[in-house]
């Protein structure tokens, strides 16, 4: 294998990692092919989680990156099936639009966003959506889905991008930016969480809150559910998750709804908060800040916690607070335009070939909360990450060209392993790391969407 790149520089920081060995790759180096280095950001991902995974539990080298493994889970969508069936993929009215003057991504997948989409081009059917499109510009267009709410991203170029005041601000920082805090932690009855013994589940009762939905944030959670996390996924009841992104998600996981508009349901999950060792949330600025949970308010509540966020565009500019999917940071970026092809109708934008800033920045979303523990060990105290989308763009645009002279390797068809579950029989592919150069494996398929109570695993245990 080819060297990896080192995507962890944010996370050196810490005392406990400035000094650890990066954890072992081994495998293919190159297997998608394409303009940018996808493989690398994937591998130095799921690598910075490993890397952290080693420091936390003490052992250099037990825990290890394959590329295989990595392949086939930044694909774990395109490898599910249920009851024989392959998800759906987008809905037909997302995807990339011609325009008067080019092309224009949408984003209809959830019913709420194809309404307003609807909405804001006047249309009730894909050829209205069309029509529309024609006659307005790509800019033109996004300006009016946006305002009402929709989610599109006119196709740029990457010298569009880079001039825009967007690009100045998801450019800056480390891919991976931590805040320690700084408070002094409260005086706890429990004894602070510690690393299990077992290598298969070193995160055993650790209690993780889950407010993330899509992809990336659920991908973080789902890593960490694999390694034994309580993790406990809440969802709002009038904005249900699309099933098949839910069930790939879901394995080794509970699943709850809560209306944080309701007194009640957001007392429960302040409750829960009240005994987390980590929150993850993943929805557009200002969001939690309504319900006392952005991560300000969560660690002068409780400073020992560990709050992860992940976001589309990033915490600052002028794209803050919309928002935004991995395929529309595609769009806005300059990948589309890197990958376009030219068929017998002309050219077209094209994609990288799995949704990488997805499962990408899910990845470092887990390397950091795994780095926040291990500073937790030394100061008491927990910290704060933040990552976004367009970040993990601008990561992979600035990663070496030299991997375009590596050979494209053809990889094995992954194992694939079965179980049953109340979607029926699923069919998937595992987490992409080894313990001690054995595959790590769910243990659960995912629960029915919302079933599982407000509670902590041990509370339920109790008489």
């Amino acid at each position: 294998m080819g060297s990896v790149p080192d995507l962890s520089a944010g996370l050196r920081e810490v005392e406990g990692l400035r000094n650890e060995r990066a954890a072992s790759c081994t495998g293919s180096r190159r297997w998608w092919g394409g303009a940018l280095d996808v493989e690398g950001l994937a591998l130095g991902s799921v690598q910075s989680a490993a890397t952290a995974l080693n420091a936390l539990t003490g052992f250099p080298g037990r825990y290890s990156v394959d590329s295989g493994l990595t392949a086939a889970a930044f694909d774990s969508l395109g490898h599910l099936r249920i009851e024989g069936r392959k998800p759906q993929g987008f809905a037909p009215t997302s995807g990339f639009r011609r325009t008067a003057d080019g092309w224009i991504r949408l984003h209809a997948n959830y019913p709420h966003h194809a309404a307003r989409l609807m909405e804001a081009l006047s249309a009730t059917t894909p050829q209205d959506v069309d029509r529309a499109l024609s006659s307005m510009t790509s800019l033109e267009a996004e300006t009016v889905i946006v305002a009402r709410q929709g989610v599109a991203a006119a196709v740029r170029s990457r010298e569009e991008w880079v001039s825009s005041a967007m690009h100045s601000a998801a450019s800056s920082g480390p891919w991976i930016s931590l805040s320690p805090h700084n408070a002094q932690p409260r005086d706890a009855a429990a004894a602070p969480w510690v690393p299990a013994g077992n290598p298969l589940r070193p995160l055993d009762g650790l209690k993780v809150l889950d407010l993330t939905r899509v992809i990336a944030g659920p991908t973080a959670t789902r890593f960490l559910a694999a390694l034994g996390a309580d993790v406990l996924r809440i969802d709002p009841p009038f904005l249900p998750e699309l099933t098949e992104a839910f069930i790939d998600s879901g394995f080794d996981k509970r699943s709850a709804e809560a209306d944080f508009r309701k007194a009640g349901d957001l007392a429960a999950i302040h409750g829960l908060v009240a005994s987390a060792d980590v929150v993850v949330t993943g929805y557009r600025n200002g969001v939690m800040d309504r319900y006392g949970l952005g991560p300000e308010a969560l660690l002068a509540t409780k400073p020992e916690l560990v709050v992860a966020t992940l976001t589309a565009w990033g915490s600052s500019g002028p794209w803050q607070e919309r928002r935004g999917f991995d395929s529309l940071v595609q769009a806005a970026c300059g990948i589309a335009v890197r990958y376009g092809q030219h068929d017998d109708a002309g050219w077209k934008p094209g994609a990288l070939p799995v949704q990488a800033l997805d499962h990408a920045t899910g990845y470092g979303l887990a390397a950091a909360v795994l780095t926040l523990l291990l500073e937790r060990r030394e100061t008491g105290t927990g910290g704060s990450a933040m990552l976004s989308l367009a970040r993990t763009a601008e990561e992979l645009f600035a990663l070496p060209s030299g991997h375009q002279g590596m050979p494209v390797i053809t990889l094995q068809e992954p194992e694939y392993s079965d179980a049953d579950s109340p979607y029926g029989l699923l069919r998937f592919v595992g987490p992409p790391l080894s313990v001690e150069g054995v595959p790590l494996s769910y243990r659960q398929p995912p629960v029915r969407y919302g079933a599982s109570p407000l509670a902590w695993q041990e509370e339920q245990a109790r008489p």
